[in-house]
């Protein structure tokens, strides 16, 4: 067996693997022994019958195509191993059959390559930062949710319903006049303020009293996971039948020491403001990369194969399969309730899923391109630091991880770096 390759359009190799007679011959006898146990013959116990008499029976071609799958099972993973360093397979490769004769066999192969992208730039851009701010009144929001452990739930019936309250209402939305799947329930209970509607949902029905009935004007968000609602207006009737309440205990230094561990509500208090102000920062960096990211993308030329794009949406609908089971939710009854195909489904994650390969080519590239690595000293240093924060000694610990857990943080730093470069060389604009 002998090959050659070569790159061919829209990130595809061209793979050319060229069989002798004798190689095609012991091919056939391997797809006899393998599927002769099919064939009945006159007179032959089935399976037992000789492979000339099959072919006479059947045909000269009964063993082809098993035998064409024991050439490419037996070859083709080889020569992509050996090849690894050249190009990256990205999917299952297209076959054909070039020539075929009792001299030789020749297969082609036409593969589906990770491709090469063409950055317009990654510096000097004007790209926007992301940032937050912790308030005093976010402060107070989370601290006083300890107290909602012990919350008790109390009728209301005095007053229009405000955020924290649970209200009891029917609704029945409509978009142009058609009501639509899922846009209609009685007796459905909704925590205002909980964010588990669509924006300005919850704020319109706040203020509302019981026994009133109103119409409340939505707008689907454009990424709505319903490719019929994205980005549309939408009308709500909406009637109030319940208010339910909170009624909290005070929170003093000694509700607080017993139900978090602080000594003092204002030691809490302090803990808290650390801790939202982190995630401020996390949620402000990763946006902030987000946007980077965005900005260069929109500079690359290159040709992404399907192959990959259909590989990133299998991990977005499986990621968004695995949401649904932790709410004791089927994929399966999800679609028949949103009235989709799993194809219909699918295909609105298309323009995400190439976003996000383009994405990782970019992060690819520029790593390479700038030769960003992470050295020992600095890979031990990150697990110096895990370990002092676990209370573990240091080659204790470093014994005990797996070495997936050193990938990991290797490449952390790798990104980290990345980032810090990226940041350095653009115009971040607030």
């Amino acid at each position: 067996m002998n090959y050659t390759y070569a790159a061919a359009e829209k990130s595809t190799v061209k793979l050319t693997i060229t069989f002798s007679g004798e190689e095609w011959k012991n091919a056939i006898d391997k797809a006899y022994a393998k599927t002769r146990g099919k064939y009945t013959v006159p007179g032959f116990r089935k399976g037992k019958a000789p492979k000339s008499v099959v072919e006479n029976y059947y045909g000269k071609g009964v063993f082809f195509d098993e035998a064409f799958n024991v050439l490419y099972s037996e070859n083709y993973p080889a020569i992509i191993e050996k090849e690894k360093a050249n190009f990256t397979v990205v999917g299952e490769p297209e076959l054909s059959v070039d020539e075929m004769s009792e001299e030789k066999i020749v297969l082609t192969a036409v593969v589906p390559v990770k491709p090469e992208i063409k950055i317009g730039s990654y510096k000097g851009l004007e790209i926007k930062k992301y940032e937050y701010n912790v308030t005093d009144e976010d402060v107070e929001k989370e601290v006083r949710k300890i107290a909602s452990r012990e919350a008790k739930s109390v009728d209301v019936t005095d007053r229009p319903c405000k955020s924290g309250d649970t209200v009891k209402i029917d609704f029945s939305g409509s978009v142009d006049g058609e009501k639509f799947a899922g846009g209609t329930a009685e007796d459905y209970d909704l925590e205002l303020g909980s964010g588990s509607f669509i924006p300005g949902f919850e704020d319109q029905v706040a203020g509302m009293i019981i026994g009133e009935e109103k119409d409340i004007v939505v707008k689907f968000p454009d990424d709505y996971q319903a490719e019929n609602l994205k980005g549309k207006d939408a009308t709500f009737a909406i009637k109030l039948k319940g208010i339910k309440g909170k009624e909290l205990p005070e929170l003093t230094d000694e509700y607080v020491k017993k139900h978090t561990g602080s000594e003092t509500l204002a030691d809490y208090t302090a803990k808290v403001k650390e801790r939202l102000e982190k995630q401020a920062q996390m949620r402000g960096r990763d946006q902030t990369e987000n946007s980077i990211l965005q900005a260069i993308s929109a500079t690359v030329e290159a040709e992404i194969p399907q192959a990959m794009i259909d590989s990133e949406t299998d991990a977005i609908v499986g990621d968004f399969s695995n949401r649904l089971m932790y709410q004791g939710l089927k994929l399966d009854d999800y679609l028949k309730y949103m009235g989709q195909t799993l194809q219909q489904f699918r295909s609105q994650f298309a323009d995400q899923a190439r976003a996000r390969v383009v994405s990782q080519l970019v992060i690819e590239k520029i790593i390479k391109d700038e030769n960003i690595t992470a050295t020992d000293e600095e890979v031990d240093a990150k697990v110096a630091e895990q370990a002092k924060d676990l209370e573990k000694d240091v080659e204790e610990y470093k014994k005990s991880m797996d070495p997936r857990q050193l990938s990991y943080i290797r490449n952390d730093i790798i990104i980290t770096k990345l980032f810090d470069f990226l940041s350095a060389n653009n115009n971040l604009v607030a």
